[in-house]
């Protein structure tokens, strides 16, 4: 049986390269152009009119977080996503702490065009985290 050892996680998206350019701002990922082109903008005049744009990817330069691919599909988000991103940015951190850290960051993420949807407050068996939107609609959490 094989093993798994790295894993790559893809968003349908309409617009690749701007959805993309979010998630490295938001993880502080870069998106280096395919091997043997300059810019991704050189790597995309190489393919046909109709595909231009119609992929990007970005990783994490530590190598520890998965590789993120954006692909373009025609239709657009209808229903709530079966899987999403957990940001990690209260890890440790309990009650108003944690709150004033999701909160702070969400603010960061709203100028870069991502839309909070609910703070979903700590209870019995689990701390706060804010749920959010990115630029097309896709959710994800703040943990």
């Amino acid at each position: 049986m094989a093993t798994v050892r790295e894993v790559q996680v893809t968003f349908d998206c309409a617009e690749p390269e701007m959805v993309a350019r979010f998630w490295c701002a938001v993880l502080g990922y870069e998106a280096p152009p395919p091997s043997g082109y300059a810019s991704w903008d050189e790597y995309h005049q190489t393919l046909p009119p109709e595909d231009r744009g119609s992929h990007y990817a970005c990783v994490d330069p530590a190598g520890k977080g998965p590789r993120l691919f954006f692909q373009r599909v025609p239709e657009g988000k209808t229903v709530k996503n079966r899987v999403h991103l957990d940001v990690r940015v209260g890890t440790g951190m309990v009650g108003a702490q944690r709150q004033a850290a999701l909160e702070a960051e969400c603010a960061r993420l709203e100028k870069l065009g991502g839309k909070k949807v609910r703070l979903m407050v700590a209870d019995e068996d689990n701390e706060s985290c804010l749920v959010m939107q990115d630029i097309e609609g896709n959710e994800f959490c703040l943990d």
